[in-house]
């Protein structure tokens, strides 16, 4: 039996559209007060980049996509008064973008594509690099993926012995003010992936990166660990919304 090809064709999803010229729908085409404002922010984007756009409509871009036809000037006001400015909005759970009116599976997505490329450029630029001679990249890198969580994680970089980052490991997820952390699990994993040495990161929700006696304690048995099995542990940072705590640097190590 033959079929008719078009009588089973998909439509595309509204945001996967590219939104750059109009598409009418059912209930009428786009105002053209909308698709003005929408091709203006995006010339002063392509024009002056991200420099020339405040938070809030560098927000709106994003939202475009996601939201085919409708003024998102208000949405993007919305998220950015309940979560503080575009790292918080695009960084926040999907369960907490949600609780915000005109938020839906669009909306995160698109959100989480654009956190997704950054953690993964950022990403790029450590793994399989020499971390102490691109130190500031490792930097970059940890407050892109963890200073805006508002839970606390904790990851380990192993590395071998050029100090190349073979693995970028999570090892556990914890509540606003606590991680559960096992050092022996980690020297056991390092073993594992033949690893030379550790750097230990975890994050702050609270904003300020000054360690907890409760750090300190737990740094010390990872690297009692760490040299009973001929491993070093060249740091733990502990990463704040605008700034970093460096064991190594502070003489906690």
């Amino acid at each position: 039996m033959t079929r008719d090809s078009s009588t089973f064709a998909e439509s595309p999803l509204p945001f996967l559209l590219d939104e750059a010229e109009p598409r009418p729908l059912a209930g009428g085409k786009t105002p053209s007060y909308i698709s003005d404002h929408r091709q203006r922010l995006r010339s002063r984007f392509m024009q002056g980049g991200a420099a020339a756009l405040p938070d809030y409509e560098m927000l709106e871009l994003v939202l475009f996509r996601a939201i085919p036809r409708r003024d998102v000037k208000p949405l993007a006001h919305d998220l950015m008064k309940r979560f503080g400015d575009f790292n918080r909005v695009i960084t926040a759970p999907p369960e907490r973008l949600r609780d915000v009116s005109g938020v839906g599976d669009a909306v995160v997505t698109e959100l989480k594509i654009v956190e997704a490329a950054a953690q993964r450029m950022a990403r790029a630029r450590v793994i399989e690099q020499n971390v102490l001679s691109s130190w500031d990249a490792l930097l970059d890198y940890c407050h892109t993926t963890m200073a805006h969580r508002e839970t606390e994680q904790f990851r380990v970089l192993f590395l071998d012995r050029k100090n190349v980052v073979i693995v970028d490991e999570e090892q556990a997820k914890g509540t606003v003010d606590h991680v559960p952390v096992y050092p022996r699990e980690i020297a056991k994993r390092a073993l594992e992936l033949n690893a030379s040495a550790l750097i230990l990161v975890h994050n702050h929700p609270s904003g300020d990166p000054t360690p907890s006696q409760a750090d300190i304690a737990m740094t010390d048995q990872i690297n009692n660990a760490c040299q009973a099995l001929g491993l070093t542990l060249h740091d733990h940072l502990i990463i704040g919304k605008s700034r970093e705590i460096s064991f190594r640097s502070e003489g906690f190590l």
